[in-house]
Protein backbone atom coordinates (compact mmCIF):
# COMPACT_ATOMS: atom_id res chain seq x y z
CA UNK A 1 0.00 0.00 0.00
CA UNK A 2 3.02 2.18 1.07
CA UNK A 3 4.23 1.75 -2.67
CA UNK A 4 1.04 2.27 -4.41
CA UNK A 5 0.95 5.97 -2.55
CA UNK A 6 4.32 6.33 -3.49
CA UNK A 7 3.83 5.58 -6.89
CA UNK A 8 0.54 7.43 -7.31
CA UNK A 9 2.53 10.93 -5.71
CA UNK A 10 5.81 10.51 -7.90
CA UNK A 11 2.96 10.14 -10.99
CA UNK A 12 0.55 13.59 -9.10
CA UNK A 13 4.41 15.24 -9.22
CA UNK A 14 5.39 14.45 -12.28
CA UNK A 15 1.49 15.84 -13.95
CA UNK A 16 2.07 18.68 -12.37
CA UNK A 17 5.27 19.63 -13.39
CA UNK A 18 4.61 18.54 -17.28
CA UNK A 19 1.36 21.28 -16.21
CA UNK A 20 3.75 23.57 -15.51
CA UNK A 21 6.72 23.51 -17.62
CA UNK A 22 6.00 25.52 -20.96
CA UNK A 23 7.83 25.35 -24.36
CA UNK A 24 9.81 27.68 -25.08
CA UNK A 25 8.93 30.47 -27.24
CA UNK A 26 10.28 30.98 -30.20
CA UNK A 27 10.57 34.40 -29.87
CA UNK A 28 12.71 33.79 -26.86
CA UNK A 29 15.91 33.55 -28.53
CA UNK A 30 17.52 35.50 -31.94
CA UNK A 31 20.14 33.75 -32.53
CA UNK A 32 20.70 32.36 -35.96
CA UNK A 33 17.41 33.71 -37.49
CA UNK A 34 17.78 35.97 -40.58
CA UNK A 35 15.76 39.01 -40.97
CA UNK A 36 14.52 41.36 -44.36
CA UNK A 37 12.55 44.30 -44.23
CA UNK A 38 11.52 46.87 -47.03
CA UNK A 39 10.38 50.71 -45.83
CA UNK A 40 10.36 53.90 -46.84
CA UNK A 41 11.55 57.35 -45.44
CA UNK A 42 11.78 60.87 -45.25
CA UNK A 43 15.16 63.13 -45.03
CA UNK A 44 16.44 66.41 -43.54
CA UNK A 45 19.99 67.48 -45.12
CA UNK A 46 22.26 70.06 -43.18
CA UNK A 47 23.56 73.16 -45.36
CA UNK A 48 26.70 71.96 -47.56
CA UNK A 49 29.75 74.27 -48.98
CA UNK A 50 29.61 72.17 -52.75
CA UNK A 51 32.76 72.61 -54.48
CA UNK A 52 32.99 72.29 -58.78
CA UNK A 53 35.80 72.07 -61.09
CA UNK A 54 36.66 71.40 -64.32
CA UNK A 55 38.41 73.27 -67.45
CA UNK A 56 37.86 77.04 -66.79
CA UNK A 57 36.30 77.16 -63.81
CA UNK A 58 36.48 76.31 -60.32
CA UNK A 59 34.04 77.69 -57.55
CA UNK A 60 32.28 76.97 -54.65
CA UNK A 61 28.40 77.22 -53.81
CA UNK A 62 28.57 78.14 -49.63
CA UNK A 63 25.63 76.85 -47.63
CA UNK A 64 23.99 75.30 -49.90
CA UNK A 65 20.16 74.38 -48.86
CA UNK A 66 18.35 71.00 -50.13
CA UNK A 67 15.86 68.71 -49.39
CA UNK A 68 14.31 64.90 -50.23
CA UNK A 69 11.75 64.20 -52.81
CA UNK A 70 8.76 62.42 -50.85
CA UNK A 71 5.89 60.82 -52.47
CA UNK A 72 3.97 60.28 -49.05
CA UNK A 73 1.37 57.04 -49.43
CA UNK A 74 2.16 55.95 -52.33
CA UNK A 75 1.29 52.21 -54.35
CA UNK A 76 4.54 52.67 -55.64
CA UNK A 77 6.22 50.81 -52.96
CA UNK A 78 4.75 48.35 -53.55
CA UNK A 79 4.62 48.01 -57.30
CA UNK A 80 7.46 45.66 -58.76
CA UNK A 81 7.88 47.40 -61.69
CA UNK A 82 8.03 51.07 -59.76
CA UNK A 83 9.01 50.26 -56.14
CA UNK A 84 12.66 51.48 -56.71
CA UNK A 85 10.84 55.15 -57.47
CA UNK A 86 10.29 56.75 -54.30
CA UNK A 87 12.59 56.74 -51.11
CA UNK A 88 13.13 53.46 -50.02
CA UNK A 89 15.38 50.96 -47.66
CA UNK A 90 16.03 47.67 -48.20
CA UNK A 91 18.19 45.54 -45.66
CA UNK A 92 19.17 42.06 -44.68
CA UNK A 93 20.50 40.77 -41.66
CA UNK A 94 21.67 37.79 -39.65
CA UNK A 95 21.52 37.61 -35.45
CA UNK A 96 25.00 36.53 -34.79
CA UNK A 97 23.33 36.22 -30.95
CA UNK A 98 20.52 37.07 -29.08
CA UNK A 99 21.45 40.85 -28.69
CA UNK A 100 23.56 41.32 -31.85
CA UNK A 101 23.08 40.85 -35.21
CA UNK A 102 24.74 42.29 -38.89
CA UNK A 103 23.28 43.26 -41.60
CA UNK A 104 24.08 44.90 -45.30
CA UNK A 105 21.30 47.60 -46.45
CA UNK A 106 20.80 50.14 -48.99
CA UNK A 107 19.06 53.44 -48.41
CA UNK A 108 17.49 54.96 -51.23
CA UNK A 109 17.63 58.63 -50.49
CA UNK A 110 16.70 61.77 -53.05
CA UNK A 111 18.56 64.69 -52.43
CA UNK A 112 17.55 68.24 -54.70
CA UNK A 113 19.13 71.24 -54.45
CA UNK A 114 16.53 74.04 -53.62
CA UNK A 115 16.24 76.14 -56.65
CA UNK A 116 16.36 80.13 -57.15
CA UNK A 117 17.92 79.90 -53.69
CA UNK A 118 20.42 83.25 -53.14
CA UNK A 119 23.70 81.39 -52.29
CA UNK A 120 27.19 82.97 -51.72
CA UNK A 121 29.72 82.00 -54.41
CA UNK A 122 33.91 82.16 -54.41
CA UNK A 123 36.00 81.45 -56.96
CA UNK A 124 36.20 81.63 -61.01
CA UNK A 125 34.91 80.83 -64.02
CA UNK A 126 36.64 81.46 -67.53
CA UNK A 127 34.40 80.02 -70.42
CA UNK A 128 35.40 80.34 -73.96
CA UNK A 129 32.49 82.88 -74.86
CA UNK A 130 30.90 80.02 -77.32
CA UNK A 131 29.43 78.41 -74.36
CA UNK A 132 26.26 79.27 -72.87
CA UNK A 133 27.97 79.67 -69.39
CA UNK A 134 30.10 82.16 -70.34
CA UNK A 135 27.33 85.25 -69.69
CA UNK A 136 28.12 84.19 -65.79
CA UNK A 137 31.82 84.46 -66.08
CA UNK A 138 34.33 86.49 -63.80
CA UNK A 139 35.76 86.47 -60.34
CA UNK A 140 33.13 85.54 -57.19
CA UNK A 141 34.00 86.56 -53.98
CA UNK A 142 31.17 85.30 -51.42
CA UNK A 143 29.12 86.84 -54.34
CA UNK A 144 25.58 86.37 -53.91
CA UNK A 145 23.93 84.57 -56.72
CA UNK A 146 20.62 83.04 -57.54
CA UNK A 147 20.48 79.35 -58.34
CA UNK A 148 18.87 79.94 -61.69
CA UNK A 149 18.42 76.59 -64.01
CA UNK A 150 20.93 78.61 -66.47
CA UNK A 151 23.61 78.65 -63.56
CA UNK A 152 23.07 75.65 -61.89
CA UNK A 153 20.57 72.65 -60.87
CA UNK A 154 22.32 69.79 -58.46
CA UNK A 155 20.41 66.87 -57.49
CA UNK A 156 20.83 63.42 -56.59
CA UNK A 157 17.41 62.07 -57.30
CA UNK A 158 18.39 58.41 -58.66
CA UNK A 159 19.36 58.87 -56.19
CA UNK A 160 21.48 59.49 -53.33
CA UNK A 161 22.40 55.67 -52.20
CA UNK A 162 23.95 54.93 -49.72
CA UNK A 163 24.76 51.16 -49.40
CA UNK A 164 26.25 49.94 -46.19
CA UNK A 165 27.36 46.86 -43.60
CA UNK A 166 25.74 48.12 -39.85
CA UNK A 167 25.97 46.06 -36.63
CA UNK A 168 23.13 46.43 -34.31
CA UNK A 169 21.78 45.60 -30.76
CA UNK A 170 18.26 44.76 -29.77
CA UNK A 171 16.39 44.09 -26.51
CA UNK A 172 12.66 42.72 -25.81
CA UNK A 173 10.92 45.01 -23.70
CA UNK A 174 7.82 43.09 -23.24
CA UNK A 175 8.18 42.33 -20.11
CA UNK A 176 8.40 46.14 -19.17
CA UNK A 177 4.74 46.21 -21.05
CA UNK A 178 3.04 42.78 -19.14
CA UNK A 179 2.70 41.37 -22.42
CA UNK A 180 2.28 37.59 -21.41
CA UNK A 181 3.01 35.86 -24.64
CA UNK A 182 5.70 37.61 -27.14
CA UNK A 183 4.68 34.74 -29.90
CA UNK A 184 1.47 36.80 -30.35
CA UNK A 185 3.07 40.11 -30.00
CA UNK A 186 6.71 41.42 -29.18
CA UNK A 187 7.77 45.16 -28.56
CA UNK A 188 12.20 45.62 -28.98
CA UNK A 189 14.33 48.20 -29.53
CA UNK A 190 16.94 49.09 -31.42
CA UNK A 191 20.06 50.63 -32.00
CA UNK A 192 23.23 50.28 -34.08
CA UNK A 193 26.05 51.85 -36.31
CA UNK A 194 26.75 51.54 -40.16
CA UNK A 195 28.97 53.02 -42.45
CA UNK A 196 29.38 52.22 -45.91
CA UNK A 197 29.81 53.92 -50.13
CA UNK A 198 27.90 56.56 -51.50
CA UNK A 199 27.02 55.28 -55.00
CA UNK A 200 24.48 57.97 -56.34
CA UNK A 201 22.76 58.80 -59.49
CA UNK A 202 23.62 62.25 -59.96
CA UNK A 203 21.62 64.66 -62.18
CA UNK A 204 23.47 68.03 -62.74
CA UNK A 205 23.40 70.59 -65.71
CA UNK A 206 25.97 73.09 -65.21
CA UNK A 207 26.42 76.79 -66.60
CA UNK A 208 24.56 75.42 -69.80
CA UNK A 209 26.74 72.30 -69.89
CA UNK A 210 25.43 68.85 -71.46
CA UNK A 211 23.60 66.90 -68.32
CA UNK A 212 25.02 64.18 -66.18
CA UNK A 213 22.61 61.47 -64.82
CA UNK A 214 24.80 57.68 -63.80
CA UNK A 215 25.52 56.53 -61.30
CA UNK A 216 28.77 56.59 -59.97
CA UNK A 217 30.86 55.81 -56.31
CA UNK A 218 31.03 59.15 -54.77
CA UNK A 219 32.30 58.87 -51.47
CA UNK A 220 31.32 57.38 -47.95
CA UNK A 221 28.93 57.47 -45.20
CA UNK A 222 28.59 56.60 -41.38
CA UNK A 223 25.32 56.42 -39.27
CA UNK A 224 23.35 55.60 -35.98
CA UNK A 225 20.45 54.46 -35.95
CA UNK A 226 17.29 54.16 -32.96
CA UNK A 227 13.91 52.23 -33.24
CA UNK A 228 11.28 50.07 -31.98
CA UNK A 229 10.03 47.09 -33.82
CA UNK A 230 6.80 45.20 -33.22
CA UNK A 231 6.53 41.98 -33.97
CA UNK A 232 3.44 39.50 -34.78
CA UNK A 233 3.01 35.69 -34.67
CA UNK A 234 6.82 35.67 -34.74
CA UNK A 235 7.51 35.92 -38.06
CA UNK A 236 6.10 39.35 -39.24
CA UNK A 237 7.08 42.99 -38.02
CA UNK A 238 7.74 47.05 -38.77
CA UNK A 239 9.82 49.02 -37.54
CA UNK A 240 10.27 52.67 -36.75
CA UNK A 241 13.56 54.05 -37.01
CA UNK A 242 15.55 57.19 -36.49
CA UNK A 243 18.79 57.44 -38.24
CA UNK A 244 21.53 59.91 -38.33
CA UNK A 245 24.95 59.91 -40.28
CA UNK A 246 27.71 61.96 -42.14
CA UNK A 247 27.88 61.97 -45.74
CA UNK A 248 31.19 62.74 -47.71
CA UNK A 249 31.50 62.47 -51.49
CA UNK A 250 34.96 63.68 -52.59
CA UNK A 251 34.39 62.75 -56.34
CA UNK A 252 31.10 63.69 -57.86
CA UNK A 253 30.51 63.13 -61.63
CA UNK A 254 28.67 66.57 -62.83
CA UNK A 255 29.60 66.42 -66.62
CA UNK A 256 29.84 64.25 -69.52
CA UNK A 257 33.89 65.00 -69.50
CA UNK A 258 35.75 63.49 -67.17
CA UNK A 259 37.47 66.91 -66.28
CA UNK A 260 34.61 68.06 -64.30
CA UNK A 261 33.88 67.38 -60.84
CA UNK A 262 32.04 68.63 -57.17
CA UNK A 263 32.31 67.65 -53.89
CA UNK A 264 30.32 68.03 -50.85
CA UNK A 265 29.66 66.40 -47.47
CA UNK A 266 26.86 67.03 -44.82
CA UNK A 267 24.81 65.83 -42.70
CA UNK A 268 21.20 63.44 -42.66
CA UNK A 269 18.67 62.87 -40.58
CA UNK A 270 16.33 59.75 -41.40
CA UNK A 271 12.73 59.12 -40.48
CA UNK A 272 12.17 55.64 -41.72
CA UNK A 273 8.53 52.77 -41.52
CA UNK A 274 9.35 49.51 -42.53
CA UNK A 275 8.09 46.32 -42.73
CA UNK A 276 9.73 42.84 -42.66
CA UNK A 277 10.14 39.26 -41.55
CA UNK A 278 12.10 37.22 -39.47
CA UNK A 279 12.86 33.32 -40.13
CA UNK A 280 15.02 30.68 -39.17
CA UNK A 281 16.49 28.28 -42.59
Amino acid sequence: MKKLTLAFAVLAFACVRAQDAQPEKYTAHNKGKFFVSWGGNRETYSDSDVRFWGNNYDFTVHNMGAHDKGKGYHLDYVDPVRMTIPQTNLRLGYYISDHYSIAIGLDHMKYVMTSFQTADVTGYIDLPASEPGSAYNGVYDHTPTVMTKEFLQYEHTDGLNYIFAEFSRVDDISTWLTLPNTDKVQFNVTEGVGAGMLYPKTNTTLLGMQRHDDFHISGYGLSLKAGLNITFFKHFYIQGELKGGYINMPDIKTTRSADDHASQDFFFFQRIIAVGGIFKV
